[in-house]
């Protein structure tokens, strides 16, 4: 089954946010820490609301741990635009099994980490943007991989 993973996430609003998407959606979302904040449902609970009780989710102790778990699985790293080696979004094949994964807020991902991510996926925007919401990205990403894939809940 699809997953989204977060990696290193800081802001506990996006964090919130796509735990509710997790259960809405009928996705596992992996979690990677380093957190920038505690995770509780205090501080998760005005973005996920009462989805928290049925959200999928899995914590992960450290990035290594994580691919670890999923060696067998594909990651796909979401890249910021200016990484424009990396595959449009939407031209990109999705794969049932496929681990979509999230950076930083702050930093994205680390280079030590991304050297080890053989898939990677931009989103094409205007010239002269940064980025998008790390909790919008991975809604856009995980909105073309449930549709190409035909995974929406009926």
């Amino acid at each position: 089954m699809l997953n989204v993973a977060l990696y290193h996430p800081q802001i506990p609003q996006n964090t919130g946010t796509l735990l509710r998407l997790a259960s809405c959606l009928g996705f596992r979302l992996d979690l990677i820490r380093p957190f920038g904040f505690i995770f509780s449902d205090k501080n998760l609970k005005r973005a996920a609301m009462d989805y928290l009780a049925t959200a999928d989710y899995l914590l992960h102790d450290s990035f290594d741990s994580f691919r670890e778990k999923y060696r067998d699985r594909r990651i796909v790293a979401l890249e910021s635009n200016e990484h424009i080696s990396a595959a449009r979004h939407l031209d990109f094949s999705y794969d049932i099994n496929d681990i979509l994964l999230v950076g930083s807020e702050h930093y994205g991902f680390l280079p030590e980490d991304i050297a080890h991510l053989k898939y990677q996926v931009r989103i094409p925007m205007l010239s002269q943007r940064r980025s998008l919401n790390m909790a919008v990205a991975a809604t856009m990403v995980l909105g073309e991989a449930l549709s190409q894939l035909k995974l929406y809940p009926d």
